[in-house]
């Protein structure tokens, strides 16, 4: 079978199994699978695939017609220009997150000295591992309750080779009494009763990263009440928040914290994204 053929059958069974986006799927596992780019599938696609080779893409396939992420399936998920490990256990790193990372590290960036960063609910570690390679004079700490959560960001952490502190904890547990110049966060944010209804792809990650309570804020609520207790003077926050979440989740900061400023960030899609305050 030819890489033509094998992408042709691939796109019909991803399309009909209701995948959203079987053209991309197919491409990226037989990029993966058969060490070639984009441009390389395309000048060789009437290649034909070695019998081991096939073997693979095939079981693949059947992983992603099931319903399975093709970042777990992969075992990688590209976020902010760098290359994450990502398996079960672990919520897969999205660009709508990207917002968040961005916006940190402009904040970060803007710190004199050696600022230093919390990452609450860090999962594969993709937002405090990329404010870390890519700010590299921050103090960044991972916090997370999963074990399993850690051993991936750890993993992450030897593969991009940035230096940052991983605890395991619920929430401000894991740091103790210390305070940080930034505090940022991804948390669960999904109201329970939307959870069984998510997308199939969804389904198969963590429900522990995803439950944010009954209305989606409860992790809010608990950062909040925290939050004075652990940023430094002048310190702020940032979190990414689900849609039409905002203005509640930025209603909690500004009554648990003094705020000399306090808002929300767009995403490219438009959509209130991230709220942030600062002391």
């Amino acid at each position: 079978m030819t890489i033509s053929d094998w992408l042709s059958r691939a796109q019909e069974a991803l399309t009909e199994s209701g995948c959203p986006d079987p053209a991309i799927d197919a491409r990226w596992m037989a990029e993966d699978t058969l060490g070639m780019n984009h441009a390389e599938l395309k000048f060789e696609a009437d290649h034909v695939i070695p019998p081991a080779q096939l073997q693979r893409l095939d079981a693949m396939l059947a992983r992603r017609v099931s319903g399975e992420p093709v970042q777990y399936i992969l075992g990688s998920a590209d976020f902010m220009g760098l290359k994450f490990h990502v398996a079960p256990g672990v919520l897969i790193p999205r660009q709508d997150t990207e917002t968040l990372a961005e916006a940190a590290l402009i904040a970060v960036q803007g710190i004199p000295g050696s600022p230093a960063v919390l990452d609450l609910c860090a999962g594969s570690g993709c937002i405090g591992l990329s404010l870390a390679s890519l700010a590299p004079h921050a103090r960044v700490t991972l916090a997370d309750i999963s074990s399993k959560a850690l051993e991936i960001a750890h993993r992450n952490q030897r593969e991009l080779g940035v230096k940052a502190e991983l605890r395991h904890g619920d929430l401000f547990a894991a740091v103790g009494r210390e305070r940080f110049d930034l505090i940022v966060s991804n948390p669960p944010y999904i109201p329970r009763a939307e959870l069984d209804t998510l997308q199939r792809e969804v389904r198969f990650e963590p429900r522990l990263a995803l439950d944010g309570g009954a209305d989606g804020l409860d992790f809010y609520r608990r950062i909040a009440d925290g939050a004075a207790e652990h940023l430094a003077p002048g310190g702020a926050v940032y979190l990414e928040v689900g849609i039409g979440e905002a203005q509640a989740a930025l209603a909690l900061f500004k009554a648990q914290l003094s705020c000399r400023e306090a808002g929300t960030i767009r995403d490219l899609n438009g959509i209130e994204r991230v709220i942030f305050a600062k002391l």
